[in-house]
């Protein structure tokens, strides 16, 4: 399993403390440091969709024009994504068989559980 965020995300440092707590095996790549590349984002894209992707409450995303904003869609989502890696909400989980975006009850009970 890998976990995809960055290093500054308090989210991000929960998951990898509740995952060492359960004694599952993980690694991180960080967004912005290690990246990431088209195929990750396809891969993330085609399992979750780019609405549960895209984070439109980040900080990343205030600061984006408002032509940028305006009336997004998968094509556009998917470049600013590209552009912009904190746009994509965190963590991404991903191991052979699931890709998991968030890190709330829902997802602990599937990953941990």
């Amino acid at each position: 399993m890998k976990l995809y965020g960055i290093k500054t995300c308090d989210t991000c440092r929960k998951a990898l403390k509740a995952f060492e707590a359960a004694g599952k095996p993980i690694s991180f790549v960080d967004l912005r440091v290690d990246g990431f590349n088209d195929a990750n984002l396809d891969r993330w894209l085609d399992a979750v969709g780019w609405e549960a992707l895209l984070n439109r409450r980040s900080t990343s995303w205030r600061a984006l024009s408002d032509e940028d904003k305006a009336e997004p869609n998968a094509i556009k989502a998917r470049a600013l994504m590209l552009a912009h890696p904190t746009l994509i909400k965190r963590p991404v989980f991903e191991s052979d068989t699931e890709i998991v975006v968030g890190f709330g009850k829902a997802q602990q009970s599937q990953l941990l559980g």
